[in-house]
């Protein structure tokens, strides 16, 4: 059996930066640093101690075997908090294909800034849709699911049979998904609408070996689970990371 651990990073000094822009109609994120080296903010930082709990406990039955991690700041950050607090010494290895996705022009914009400053691009991504429209310099959900699907299938050779902790990003997490529960475009996108992956969030997926003809196929066990949180008394939060998949 193959099984995959889905957590989103937490909370950064992106995303604070990124909602309040957003709330308030403001053209920019006010954002010094570049996105790779955005890191957690003070509560990101609690949510991935919270996060190191539920590693402790899920390492006596049910733990990872490995980790692999986006190389941005604040999903190294978050696995590093996280295998500290729950006293564990695995493997971690980075992929550059695990790193969000990329905006090109349309970074450090939000919606209003896109509208205002950028009217044709907007005008081209309502008619493209959000899952195939690549802003020029970045990648559309397509070309984020080319590298997401290389991963995943290198990942096969690697680490078949074992327990990975995948610490990525909201829009990777939701590819993953999407390649292995072969969801459709309309699924995914919609999947992103109504539940938002929540920062430092557990998402599992099984794989067992099939009983019948066929490859085996990809279960969902959990999704979006942050009880962990609660226990610890530390604030759950929602910072809609990907614009194009959260429209407001």
């Amino acid at each position: 059996m193959t099984e995959l651990m889905l957590v989103r990073h937490g909370e950064s000094v992106g995303n604070i930066a990124a909602s309040a822009a957003e709330r308030g109609r403001q053209e920019v994120i006010d954002l010094d640093t570049r996105d790779a080296d955005t890191p957690l903010s003070v509560l990101g930082a609690e949510q991935a101690t919270a996060l190191g709990t539920w590693l402790e406990g899920a390492s006596r039955t049910s733990g990872p075997d490995v980790v692999w991690v986006s190389p941005y700041v604040r999903a190294v950050q978050t696995a590093t908090i996280a295998l500290e607090a729950a006293g564990l010494s695995l493997p971690v290895h980075q992929d550059e294909r695990l790193r969000d996705r990329e905006l090109g022009i349309l970074d450090l914009l939000t919606t209003t800034g896109v509208d205002e400053r950028l009217p044709a691009e907007a005008a081209r991504r309502r008619h493209l849709g959000k899952f195939y429209y690549r802003p020029p310099g970045g990648e559309s959900w397509a070309d984020l699911t080319l590298r997401v699907r290389s991963f995943l299938t290198d990942l096969d050779g690697w680490e078949a049979d074992r327990r990975v902790l995948v610490v990525a990003h909201d829009a990777v997490l939701m590819t993953v998904r999407y390649i292995c529960e072969r969801l459709t475009e309309t699924e995914v996108l919609e999947l992103g609408r109504r539940s938002p992956v929540r920062n430092a969030a557990v998402t599992r997926l099984v794989r067992r070996p099939s009983e019948q003809a066929g490859p085996p196929r990809w279960e969902l066990t959990v999704f979006n689970d942050d009880a962990h949180l609660d226990r610890q008394g530390t604030p759950a939060t929602v910072h809609p990371g990907d614009a194009d998949a959260h429209p407001h």
